[in-house]
């Protein structure tokens, strides 16, 4: 059995809070502090009952499970799929604790982050057309994509949860040029995808790289050293409900449900799933207190998660499993 929960939180840089951010305070039963809810109150549960797990004499093994850079790229939980085998372990149940409100979850979309730079050449902005401007191909490339954002909206995902039930796409940095009145040679924008279970990033990206590469020959025909590169910076797919989850079927079981659902956050549970382990999103806290000042857990969900652990520990101490 796997408990996991991410270490890393969001800055705090320019947020207005009540109190410092990296001290917990309780007010009006709330528990304050940056990471409260996402998600070091769920890690916080499992490590103060390990002494209990410790003395149930557990018929099936524990592992307690942190990782790093769940915020950004996934890279901590990537890292050790790759070590996991040599280990010998094969967990038979993942739970993550990522702030649920102590729902099931068992589905939400992925995360694929592209960078996108582009080449051009600098002139006087008196003599454009012997430039080639970056930031103009920018442009035209930023209304492409909103072209397929659009066009995915025709495709939904019926599932309960998923809000908006389909892909979605953003562009969420841009830079680039030095002043007024230079043609810019460099521009450089972020994007990313969030595809539903069953959507293919890789082919928005190859659809996205066919149009570059047209704008790319144009350019060129004004100057050969002009291009188009994009790189896949973060790729972790979409999280997709398993048939018969071991996973689910324990924690539905020790919740006394039939109820499971998807999100539209991210967690690290595709990476788990990747790795050939059943997994299920499940843990204390609200995702709408999460990364913003003043976040918060309210403790009527840290103790709701503290008798759901005791009542696995129960069940994990018996052969019953």
């Amino acid at each position: 059995m796997v408990l996991s929960g991410h270490s890393d939180v969001v800055p705090v840089d320019g947020q207005d809070w009540s109190s410092d951010p990296f001290t917990v305070v309780e007010r009006g039963g709330r528990l304050f502090g940056r990471g409260t809810c996402d998600m070091k109150g769920f890690i916080a549960c499992a490590l103060a009952l390990v002494p209990e797990f410790q003395r149930a004499g557990l018929a099936r093994p524990v592992h307690i499970v942190l990782t790093y850079d769940e915020e950004t790229t996934c890279a901590g939980a990537m890292k050790l799929m790759d070590v996991l085998p040599s280990t010998g372990l094969a967990p038979q149940a993942v739970i993550i604790g990522e702030p649920t409100e102590m729902k099931i979850v068992n589905a939400h979309k992925g995360h694929y982050a592209c960078e996108t730079r582009i080449t051009g050449r600098e002139a006087h902005s008196s003599l454009p057309h012997i430039g080639v401007n970056a930031i103009e191909v920018a442009a035209d490339l930023i209304r492409y994509l909103g072209t397929i954002a659009e066009s995915l909206r025709s495709r939904p995902c019926v599932m309960d949860g998923m809000e908006p039930p389909f892909t979605t796409m953003n562009v969420g940095t841009i830079g680039g040029g030095v002043d007024f009145n230079i043609v810019p040679a460099q521009c450089r924008f972020l994007w990313d995808i969030r595809p539903v279970p069953g959507e293919d990033p890789m082919e928005i990206v190859e659809r996205f790289d066919a149009y570059a590469g047209g704008l790319e020959a144009r350019m060129k025909r004004v100057w050969a050293g002009a291009g188009i590169a994009t790189e896949v910076k973060v790729a972790v797919p979409a999280f997709a409900p398993e048939d018969d989850s071991p996973a689910e079927t324990l924690v539905k079981s020790l919740m006394n449900t039939n109820e499971a659902s998807a999100i539209s956050f991210g967690t690290e549970a595709p990476c788990f799933q990747q790795a050939g382990m059943s997994v299920v999103v499940f843990g204390p806290g609200s995702i709408e207190q999460a990364h913003k000042a003043d976040e918060f857990i309210a403790v009527e969900q840290v103790e709701e998660c503290v008798g759901f652990l005791r009542r696995l520990m129960a069940r994990l101490a018996s052969s019953a499993t």
